[in-house]
């Protein structure tokens, strides 16, 4: 290592790191020099040792900037920047050239042969022999690939489920989970390595990943080593779970699936066409995180920019090992319950960056992609952060997740006034499939706007983490102008583009459009206000084609809902879920449009003049020309019975003037009808990123 440092004190200074580069040099020139005696650094750990002789010696008063060259960084272990390396600190690229942070390594040395009729590549990889290494997930040109699954299209069903009545309610017995159950017989096989297969069930809002330890095809028993987070029913429907085997051995049948058997250490490939061994470039993850910004309640890291950087391919692990927690504590790990799910939204999991107690920090135009978590965790302490620009995709669970301490915890855990802008994210829950877009859990002050939020399978956009009316830290919130769309895509239930819980004043849902909402069997809304959801303003919202509602408040209290676009739901087009003895919601200066469905769904226990619910100033219509203002269980109403409870008693009913609603194109081709009912329409076009993600330069 090079001891040589500089007396003199500077302003700013610039240390380069370059895969060509050593340690024993200074870092202070982007490449080598004549005579090879100085150049950039070549890893961390040498950029830890300059830069802390650096600042503990006073050398740099003001920002120190590292600048990677263009090149791959294989890493071991995470970059951990704690508050010694701060004051002001940058992680940048080098102007014009890419740098990639990977937790992945290079798998080669492969031949080809022929297994079973098909054409397979196999190499054998002695870590994994030596029972050094095993991994989940293998990317090929920087592609996710599968693991073989059967049945390979669809999903088998559970016989039976010992201990399970299904005459009962989807609720009854809901968190009484099982780690066996009876598949039928002929679902099964004389498989091997039974210990490294996973049943995937599906149901409810959660995936249940529950690895075999006991097979018997005779009779169809499966044991699992964890044990379900709820009970394997297939939620809302009157049967048990659906389910997968992932990682059969016997089923590597179909291109572009792999297989590694942890014994021998062999990894095969079937080749999709046209892919060659000479053109293929195949990566396995080795760390779950990649960057660590980890200051503590008494000293925090501060001002940190991580910018026009890559990070990729990181590995999965269930919970607790690939918690948030078990991250930063290692005891979490071992104090923890086994179970399959990883909880509602996946929320108990790591990133392959992290941010925790960290103030005034600063992720812009990078991209995170291929990992096997989500893509950026804002954990306790951390405030005034801000994550602009970026692109995350390809992701194991969702996109941002923001968290800190409970109303009940120490102030200094306390996560809030974080900013959220122009990223694009897409391809989430590609593992843990209830992974949502952007989480905000226990956390304030927060502004998530103006960003593209597509293609998940559980909600976009997630806030507040209380259920019911108890003490809440979420407050003040601000989810403005984002795009969300193809959300659900029929794999899981109960989502909704955003979705919000419990008790949080000054939260503003505004001018966001969100569209394209598919639940699996219920549940599939683009704005859904759950448990205890109150004091929340939703405004200026364009939201249609809710797989069951555009709009649902399950139950709250004072919430306001106005001026917003909604259209199209599968059963309704909006809903009230539970009536209560106080103001609900008010609902008014709203256009709702329906193609045969009825508007409204109100509570069964509506009755006239009741406050908890106020619908009025609407415009309401429908394009087959025949309006159904409302259904309460069995019972229809027309407008005019829909009016004898008290509501929409000044709306009007008639066509909006939209150009074509039922190809997404909700501009209008006249006011006249929404100036009748005082309605603000608001720029929806303004929605989706203003910059180009991920191009922060």
């Amino acid at each position: 290592m090079n001891t040589t440092m500089h007396r003199e004190t500077v302003s700013e200074l610039t240390l380069y790191i370059s895969p060509k580069g050593r340690d024993s040099w200074s870092g202070r020139l982007p490449e080598r020099n004549a005579d090879g005696t100085d150049g950039p650094l070549s890893s961390m750990n040498g950029v830890h040792w300059v830069l802390r002789q650096l600042r503990e010696g006073g050398h740099v008063s003001g920002k120190i900037t590292l600048c990677f060259r263009g090149g791959r960084y294989e890493m071991s272990q995470p970059i951990v920047i704690d508050p010694r390396d701060c004051g002001p600190l940058t992680l940048t690229s080098f102007e014009g050239e890419e740098a990639v942070i990977s937790g992945g390594r290079r798998i080669t040395g492969w031949e080809e042969s022929t297994i079973r009729g098909r054409t397979v590549w196999t190499t054998v990889i002695p870590e994994v022999h030596a029972g050094d290494w095993y991994f989940r997930q293998l990317f090929v040109n920087g592609e996710r690939r599968d693991r073989p699954c059967l049945p390979k299209k669809g999903e088998y069903w559970m016989r039976s489920v010992p201990g399970l009545d299904l005459s009962k309610g989807m609720i009854d017995q809901f968190i009484y989970g099982n780690n066996r159950f009876y598949a039928d017989p002929e679902d099964l096989g004389a498989w091997s390595n039974i210990t490294d297969i996973d049943v995937v069930a599906y149901h409810y809002w959660v995936e249940e990943r529950l690895p075999v330890v006991e097979l018997d095809p005779a009779s169809g028993y499966v044991a699992c080593g964890r044990r379900s987070i709820f009970i394997l029913r297939d939620d809302l429907e009157g049967r048990y779970a659906r389910y997968r085997f992932e990682n059969v051995a016997e089923a590597l049948t179909e291109p572009g699936e792999w297989y590694l058997d942890r014994k021998s250490g062999t990894l095969s490939y079937i080749p999709l066409p046209g892919e060659t061994i000479e053109g293929c470039e195949f990566t396995a993850p080795k760390t779950a995180v990649l960057l660590a910004l980890k200051g503590s309640a008494e000293t925090p890291v501060e001002h940190v920019t991580v910018e026009n950087l890559v990070f990729e391919c990181t590995a999965w692990a269930q919970p607790p090992a690939g918690s948030l927690e078990g991250i930063w504590d290692e005891e979490a790990n071992r104090r923890d319950e086994l179970f399959g799910a990883a909880t509602q939204a996946a929320c108990n999991l790591g990133g392959a960056v992290m941010l925790r107690y960290a103030r005034w920090c600063t992720i812009r135009g990078c991209t995170i992609r291929n990992v096997g978590h989500y893509g950026i965790v804002l954990g306790e302490g951390c405030t005034n952060d801000d994550v602009s620009s970026n692109v995350l995709k390809d992701l194991g669970a969702g996109g941002i997740r923001v968290n800190g301490g409970t109303a009940a915890d120490p102030r200094d855990t306390w996560n809030g006034d974080n900013t959220i802008t122009d990223n694009e994210i897409v391809s989430g829950g590609r593992v843990f499939a209830s992974g949502v877009g952007v989480i905000l859990m226990h956390t304030f002050g927060n502004l998530v706007a103006h960003n593209h939020i597509h293609d998940l399978y559980y909600s976009g956009v997630s806030c507040g983490w209380v259920w019911g009316y108890g003490p809440n830290v979420s407050r003040d919130n601000r989810i403005e102008y984002n795009h969300i769309h193809d959300i659900g895509q029929g794999l899981l239930s109960d989502m909704g583009g955003i979705y919000t819980l419990g008790v949080q004043p000054g939260t503003i849902l505004r001018g966001n459009v969100i569209h394209d909402i598919t639940q699996r069997n219920y549940g599939g809304w683009c704005i859904y206000l759950d448990e205890g959801s109150s004091h929340i303003l939703v405004e200026g919202n364009l939201c249609y084609r809710g797989g069951t509602e555009a709009f649902n408040q399950h139950y709250g209290r004072e919430n306001v809902v106005r001026n917003n676009i909604f259209a199209f739901g599968g059963h309704t087009v909006a809903k009230l879920g539970r009536l209560e003895n106080h103001n609900s919601i008010g609902f008014s200066h709203n256009i709702l449009l329906s193609d045969g469905k009825p508007v409204y769904a109100p509570p069964a226990a509506r009755r006239p003049g009741h406050l908890g619910f106020r619908s009025d100033m609407n415009i309401l219509w429908d394009t087959t020309g025949t309006l159904t203002a409302a259904v309460s269980g069995p019972e229809q109403m027309d407008i005019d019975g829909w009016r004898e409870t008290g509501n929409d008693l000044a709306s009007i009913v008639c066509d909006p003037g939209f150009r074509d609603p039922e190809n997404g194109d909700f501009s209008m081709t006249g006011t006249s009808a929404v100036s009748r009912i005082g309605m603000t329409i608001f720029d929806t076009a303004a929605a989706g990123p203003r910059r180009s993600p991920g191009a922060h330069r």
